[in-house]
């Protein structure tokens, strides 16, 4: 009886958790759902293209059917028919998830502890870049000016961002990056509050040197950009490379947006909205994804302008 009691509270769990998956590449609609639409544009001259580029929940292993959600997607999705230079703003959410790393293929992969590198062949950030280049083509092919496609990216998502403009300067209009990071918990897991950034990092590379290696390259290929004219956000509270940013500031013509201090944009508190309810953010690391960043709307659209 125990069991069966166990199951019923579990399922509308599980329906829940999935209700908000969107699983397939494909244009957002607004009201946001789970739906996309198939990559077709009319007008294309006309429309600007925001692609949005997901996290992974791996940092160089493919994962069947796991792209984004709702949450995830809301506020970039809030842009959708916005309009600008008399262009209307389509989002196209991208899911890349299935792509894997070559190091996976090796013997010990990224993450195992024998693991020191250098990284053979390309990291799935690389094949994500990639993927990226081959989209903006096919939509430059269906008549999209260049200028008018703009590259986004949450998390691991948005580190492949800086990537894609560090390797193809010119390959798109502009991009938006929303707190990059993906190798982990650093910032909580290193203690980077108590000990400092460099010490984090320090007993990062001392756990991890594979991974260490792998990171500190993909860094040290964006900085060495001689221009990148993109935009940042990053929170000091993100968990994963939250205090670790500040590289960011170093690299010529990016600007970098600190979110925030604390859980709170312009003096309203920030929330998680899903389909059954909303919760306050506990990690900075998703100030993105909450309602109240909409409150950097205006500044996005700005950046965009200043790109078509």
């Amino acid at each position: 009886m125990k069991k069966f009691f166990f199951i019923l509270i579990i399922f509308p769990s599980l329906a829940f958790a999935s209700s908000d998956d969107i699983k397939k590449s494909g244009f957002l609609k607004k009201p946001i759902s789970t739906k996309v639409d198939k990559l077709e544009i009319t007008d294309a001259k006309n429309k600007i293209i925001i692609v949005y580029n997901h996290g992974q929940s791996s940092n160089d292993a493919k994962k069947k059917n796991k792209c984004t959600w709702i949450g995830n997607v809301r506020n970039i999705a809030s842009l959708i028919g916005k309009n600008v230079k008399d262009k209307e703003i389509m989002v196209y959410n991208f899911c890349t998830n299935h792509l894997e790393g070559d190091q996976m293929l090796e013997k010990y992969p990224l993450w195992h502890k024998k693991y020191v590198g250098p990284y053979k062949g390309k990291h799935k950030l690389e094949k994500r870049v990639d993927a990226n280049i081959k989209l903006i083509e096919q939509l430059i092919g269906m008549g999209v000016p260049k200028k008018q496609i703009i590259i986004t990216g949450h998390s691991c998502g948005g580190l492949m961002t800086l990537m894609l403009f560090a390797k193809h300067p010119n390959a798109a209009g502009g991009g938006i990056s929303f707190n990059q990071a993906c190798f982990g918990k650093i910032t909580k897991k290193y203690k980077a509050v108590k000990v400092g950034p460099e010490a984090a990092l320090e007993s990062f590379k001392k756990k991890k040197p594979g991974p260490s290696v792998v990171r500190q390259s993909q860094i040290d290929e964006i900085k060495s950009s001689k221009n990148l004219p993109l935009l940042a956000f990053t929170h000091p509270k993100d968990s994963y490379e939250g205090l670790l940013s500040d590289w960011l500031d170093n690299i010529p013509g990016l600007e970098r947006i600190i979110i925030s201090e604390d859980y709170t944009i312009n003096g309203q508190k920030c929330f998680l909205e899903f389909t059954n309810g909303k919760e306050p953010v506990k990690d900075g690391h998703r100030m993105d994804q909450a309602t109240c960043f909409q409150y950097y709307n205006p500044k996005i659209l700005d950046y965009i302008s200043s790109k078509i």
